[in-house]
């Protein structure tokens, strides 16, 4: 791996045979390499986190690693900017897997063609998501226009179930920090900054526009039901609000 300075690739050229000293030359990444190298350089906050949560961080595998390589390198190899949709944090079943935001095991491998030894399960968030990415025309459209992130990149558990940043004010509180600095650095790799979506119209987004407020990372922020809470709560209605999801990308898409 070159020597990185955030957003750029530094590679040590050799010198021409008459001099005698080394170039630098510094490439621009695109917005892929930059998703790889913040994910490669993400670590969990040293914090003490209390209350019984256990943080999940599928980075520490080096399977995940590889496979959040080969994802950003297939759909995310360009300079062009992606419009934000951003959950909360990942889950036990799909993102805390994977490292991928809201995919599972099952549509890594068979929708986005990236082979993995996890054990083959849906997660419910992600049966809807990629419902929408499916109806856009695929994850090759889909991803070069989308960037699915979270408020945290970070999972969380307690009691052997998943827990969310905003269900512990002492997390959220400790970790506010850390939340903002990730996504500016997110932000960095190209976001489309006229609109982010939260998934989630209630804490999620009342903690994004807060944050948003603070720090004006997007011009503005709407909402989007989350994929878990339409396929538990409104699933016969799964495919209107999937009409609604694509209704709203494609508005700022083709905008």
């Amino acid at each position: 791996m070159p020597l990185c300075i955030y957003g750029y690739k530094k590679l040590r050229i050799l010198p021409l045979s008459h001099l005698d000293t080394k170039e630098i030359v510094i490439f621009k990444m695109n917005f892929g390499e930059k998703a790889i190298q913040f994910y490669q350089e993400l670590e969990p906050p040293k914090t003490r986190v209390t209350n019984g949560i256990e943080i999940l961080n599928p980075l520490e595998e080096e399977s995940v690693r590889n496979i959040l390589e080969a994802f950003y390198q297939k759909y995310y190899q360009d300079e062009r900017k992606r419009i934000f949709l951003i959950g909360i944090n990942p889950g036990r079943f799909g993102g805390g897997i994977t490292g991928i935001p809201f995919t599972d095991p099952i549509n890594l491998q068979k929708v986005l063609g990236i082979p993995n030894k996890f054990e083959k399960k849906h997660e419910l968030s992600s049966r809807f998501v990629y419902d929408v990415v499916k109806r856009m025309g695929g994850p090759e459209k889909f991803f070069g226009h989308c960037y699915l992130t979270a408020v945290s990149p970070y999972g969380f558990v307690r009691r052997n179930k998943n827990l969310n940043y905003y269900d512990d004010k002492n997390l959220m509180k400790d970790w506010e920090p850390y939340l903002v600095s990730w996504l500016n650095k997110q932000i960095a790799f190209g976001a489309y900054q006229e609109v982010a979506f939260s998934l989630g119209m209630g804490k999620n987004l009342e903690y994004l526009n807060k944050l948003n407020a603070e720090h004006q990372f997007f011009h503005q922020i709407e909402a989007l039901p989350h994929p878990r809470w339409v396929m538990q709560y409104r699933y016969k209605k799964r495919e209107d609000i999937s009409n609604i999801y694509i209704e709203k990308l494609l508005s700022f898409i083709f905008s």
